[in-house]
């Protein structure tokens, strides 16, 4: 997990930052004393101290020339090189184009550790440029010693003078940079925990021992030069990390003015509040109480005028009876004729209210096609499903994203950007296989006992043994830890554990290992006894979690880690051997090593990087049964809701069991058909689209199903089918259209979230409603034509072949021939009655709007996030076992890494990273 990403930097990376100051210099092989005039110096402007490479250590590290000669003009290439990393250096420099690779090889090694403050970094480079390509060389830097490789002098030993100034600024804007993988200070290990310029220039410079590192020859720096041989220090300027066009962050230079003003300020809402007596509201939801008030209050008294004045009309009505007689006797006629006049005229309703210009296109439209639908099903049916069927053609290129950061983060966001330009120019971040046992705490003090024993450092050695002998096969071949882990210098693992202090190994002072750890813990960083097999100090605090401060030996858990080799986007076969392993690791970690561990009466947690996203894969794939069982209950929900009231005699031919199967898979197909059309454009789907959008669109194809087919129901029986599936879209068409286009567009907008998994499902989702909409209006529609000539032609459900007699049609003739079913009649005999009296009414308006105005009031205390635990699948290991020990019992001392990488390029040239 990338908890462990910051605990462990300090013994990987201690190496390398060190190294980072072996900057083109020589280890005296025979040491020589020697004269300015034997070195033939000249200590003026525009000569070196010291310019080629006269040689190489035995380790391969080159050697300079200690020769005094005139800078030399570069070729354009090498100028613009130099100019990428050293821009205050023009002209004629000190240094040839295999000394500069050098340089920006070794320098690089930094930008990890200051990259949080590029004025720190410029500092720094600015240091080492003057030093190693300066074309004033010899002013300030004077070797003081030699030595010989192979007949040829090379430098031992300079004196650098520099001014007070320059090591003052250097030291002020690197002393609170933070090393983001380890949020620790960056002085701490590329300076030794300096704590000023001096010390700091006393570990630069101070000589290491062959093959170990540190600077491979001595340098002095002093304050003040010699003038009487001409010389004067360097004092090139220095960057103040308080530059705000340089943008150090606030966490690296707390000074910095754009820092003063960085505390979020208090909550709006937690400052704006009214106490009434003892209680104390906000101001918010004062003002929507207020709000709501008004509100009721407005409608109580428009019903109460409206019920008054239409009292005072009721009153009136005997002396109008008589005269609305004779129109009443035409409104019964039309009432008569009205299946006629709903066949006629599309552009009015049976109240005669004319309808707006949108509904009176779409129902002239739904006129003519449902006429023409009624006329031509197979073609209709068959081109409407046919194109769907096309769309999930698709689904031969379906993939299923499951990795997090695709997930989560939007590829523009800054996170993504940081960690492209991390892994692009400093190498992918290694991969994380961890365990962490801890003791159980005490029930009567709820204190966690200490796990450092002798029994529980035995047991490390145990796991760590199957550890090994974990053979994973990848393609043919046994891959084991060996062959994946980390190994910074030589062939061993750079693993996280205690067990380093034994060098891996279980006889490693077998007789007294609690002494020999507890020592470790306090001088892990002096003792050889304790350096690790990988040759690096291992900090106690990277392996052990609860305790307090320093008190080491309180630890109630060890933490073993093991950084595996990463690569960018999952290319070669590194990461799929590393995914093997991860499988056959997580495997013994569930069979052996928990039983193992926990015989001990010790918790135990385990997880690998790949661990999150194959817990997402097997929840993707464990919630189809569900689905299917969903689509089943919602096939016999159809099948009962949309056939006529349940009657023996005619029950077999009067039941939609078929169409109701045909709708569902209807729905069925427009997910498909999303699914496929976005698949066949490289568009992978997610976890959410499978769980979410077959219930989504399940629930709005069941709703226009039931409208079309209850509408077509209630036309009278005396018109022809394709006048009643005519004025059956006349009468809901224009609804479901505009419904489900809202849908549509409520959908569309969501894809212009940057979080990819929201982006997604919403494209998804608008797509599959549209292509349900669709369906519904062209193969539903056509559908409901063939279940109706199936009906009326005394043809029995699901098995239309058979033909029976039967006179169920001819008793059911007229608009009110069929037998309204249950809900109906409560709808019209009990709802409505009930909804219609006014203070119903009053209570029902007041209640919705109480909720309205709560939930706007309660969506202010919504707070933003989201936990990786709620998306794995409850009985993950992870869940119950990695998640509860790292965040719940706080059983780690360390926080989440972060990339912290500053994209450089606009402070230094793009060169600097080529």
């Amino acid at each position: 997990m990338d908890v462990s990403r910051r605990r462990m930097g300090l013994p990987l990376l201690f190496l390398s930052s060190i190294s980072l100051f072996q900057v083109l210099f020589i280890v005296p092989v025979v040491v020589a004393q020697t004269t300015n005039n034997e070195l033939r110096q000249r200590h003026s402007e525009g000569y070196c101290a010291m310019y080629d490479i006269c040689g190489n250590r035995s380790d391969g590290k080159v050697l300079n020339c200690p020769y005094g000669s005139p800078a030399v003009k570069p070729d354009e290439l090498l100028s613009s090189k130099i100019q990428s990393l050293c821009p205050t250096i023009t002209e004629n420099v000190c240094c040839t184009e295999a000394q500069f690779d050098t340089l920006r090889t070794q320098v690089q090694q930094a930008i990890p550790f200051l990259v949080g403050c590029p004025a720190c970094l410029r500092n720094f480079l600015n240091l080492f440029c003057e030093l190693s390509c300066s074309p004033n060389q010899s002013l300030f830097i004077n070797v003081t010693s030699v030595s010989k490789v192979k007949n040829n002098l090379t430098v031992d030993g300079i004196d650098f003078y520099i001014t007070d100034a320059f090591g003052e600024g250097l030291y002020e804007s690197c002393k609170d940079v933070k090393f983001g993988t380890m949020n620790m200070r960056a002085l701490e290990l590329i300076g030794s925990g300096a704590k000023n310029f001096k010390e700091w220039f006393a570990f630069i410079g101070k000589q290491a021992e062959p093959d170990l590192p540190g600077s491979p020859y001595a340098i002095q720096f002093q304050p003040t030069a010699p003038e009487s041989l001409g010389m004067r220090p360097m004092n090139v300027s220095t960057y103040s990390c308080g530059d705000v066009s340089l943008g150090c962050s606030c966490g690296d230079c707390p000074s910095s003015p754009v820092c003063s003003n960085t505390a979020p300020p208090p909550h709006e809402g937690d400052k704006c509040s009214v106490r009434i007596g003892s209680l104390k509201a906000k101001c918010v939801d004062l003002a929507l109480a207020i709000l709501y008030i008004v509100l009721v209050s407005m409608f109580f008294g428009w019903g109460l005028f409206h019920r008054t004045r239409k009292r005072r009309s009721f009153r009136m009505k005997p002396f109008l009876n008589t005269a609305d007689g004779g129109e009443s006797s035409v409104n019964m006629q039309k009432a008569e004729n009205l299946p006629m006049q709903r066949l006629d005229d599309a552009n009015q309703n049976s109240s005669g209210v004319q309808l707006s210009i949108v509904q009176g296109y779409m129902s002239n439209f739904y006129r003519k096609y449902g006429r023409w639908v009624a006329r031509n099903p197979t073609l209709v049916l068959s081109l409407s499903v046919g194109m769907v069927l096309l769309l999930c053609l698709g689904l031969i290129h379906f993939k299923v994203e499951t990795r997090p950061e695709k997930l989560w983060v939007g590829p523009g966001s800054k996170a993504a950007e940081e960690k492209r330009f991390f892994d692009s120019h400093l190498a992918p971040f290694y991969r994380i296989e961890q365990l962490i046992l801890a003791t159980i705490p005490d029930a009567l003090h709820d204190k966690s006992p200490s796990i450092v024993t002798e029994e529980n450092i035995k047991l490390l050695f145990e796991i760590q043994k199957k550890i090994d002998a974990i053979r994973a096969n990848y393609s043919g071949s046994m891959i084991t830890l060996t062959d994946i882990c980390m190994k910074p210098m030589g062939q061993d693992c750079a693993t996280q554990s205690v067990m380093q202090y034994f060098k891996m190994d279980p006889s490693y002072n077998a007789d007294d290992r609690l002494e020999h750890v507890k020592y470790c813990f306090q001088h892990y960083t002096s003792a050889e006894s304790c350096m690790s097999a990988f040759k690096a100090p291992l900090d106690p605090s990277t392996i052990l979690g609860g305790f307090s401060g320093t008190n080491y030996t309180e630890a109630s858990a060890f933490i073993i880690t093991y950084p595996v080799n990463n690569a960018i986007d999952k290319e070669g076969n590194e990461t799929e051997k590393a995914v093997a392993w991860e499988k056959a690791f997580i495997r013994l970690a569930k069979d052996e090593l928990l039983p193992m561990v926990q015989s001990k009466n010790l918790t135990f947690s385990f997880s690998s990087e790949s661990s999150i996203e194959e817990e997402l894969k097997r929840e993707s794939t464990a919630d189809v049964i569900t689905i299917l069982i969903s689509y089943l209950v919602m096939f016999a929900y159809i099948s009962l809701t949309l056939g006529d009231t349940p009657r023996l005699p005619s029950f077999y031919i009067t039941s939609k069991v078929l169409l109701g199967l045909a709708g569902v898979l209807l729905v069925m197909l427009s997910v498909l058909g999303s699914v496929g059309f976005f698949s066949a454009i490289g568009v992978k789907s997610t976890l959410i689209i499978m769980e979410v959008i077959p219930f989504l669109v399940l629930a709005v194809g069941v709703d226009n199903m039931c409208i079309l087919v209850h509408a077509v129901k209630r036309q009278a029986l005396d018109l022809p089918l394709e006048g009643r599936i005519s004025n059956a879209l006349v009468e809901v068409g224009p609804s479901i259209t505009l419904a489900s286009l809202s849908e549509v567009l409520a959908f569309a907008v969501g894809s212009f979230i940057p979080m990819p998994a929201c982006r997604v499902f919403s494209m998804f989702a608008a797509l599959a409603v549209l292509l349900d909409f669709l369906l519904q209006v062209t193969a539903f529609v056509s559908l409901i034509v063939f279940d109706f000539l199936r009906a009326d032609s005394r043809r029995i459900d699901c098995f239309p072949c058979i033909k029976v007699s039967s006179t169920y049609a001819e008793s059911e003739k007229g608009i009110g021939g069929r037998k309204p079913g249950l809900l109906a009649r409560y709808m019209k005999e009990v709802h409505a009655p009930i909804l219609n009296l006014w203070g119903v009414k009053i209570i029902v308006v007041s209640t919705f709007v109480a909720f309205a105005l709560a939930s706007i009031a309660l969506s202010t205390r919504i707070e933003p996030g989201l936990e990786q635990k709620i998306v794995l699948p409850q009985d993950s290991y992870l869940q119950v076992q990695f998640f509860v020990s790292l965040f719940l019992n706080g059983e780690l001392n360390c926080l989440i890494s972060s990339f912290i990488s500053v994209s450089l390029l606009h402070s230094f040239p793009a060169g600097l990273f080529q």
